[in-house]
């Protein structure tokens, strides 16, 4: 299992939290750990068949590209 905290740069109210969580609860063996709007992080666990990369592409489909942290 691995597990990332990385900031979503334009993730700045309730809707943007709900989409980007929405986004990454649909991808199998990924675990939302914490999504704080005030500081735009967001902190997953993962295990296979998901990536880091599918985590990147997804939440880049939909605008909501991560940064590092």
């Amino acid at each position: 299992m691995e597990d990332k905290t990385f900031k979503v740069p334009n993730m700045s109210c309730n809707g943007c939290v709900s989409t980007v969580r929405a986004e990454l609860e649909q991808l199998p063996g990924v675990q939302v750990l914490d999504i704080n709007k005030a500081t735009q992080l967001v902190s997953v666990r993962w295990d296979a068949p998901t990536s880091w990369q599918t985590i990147e592409k997804a939440l880049t489909e939909i605008e909501y590209a991560p940064a590092e942290v």
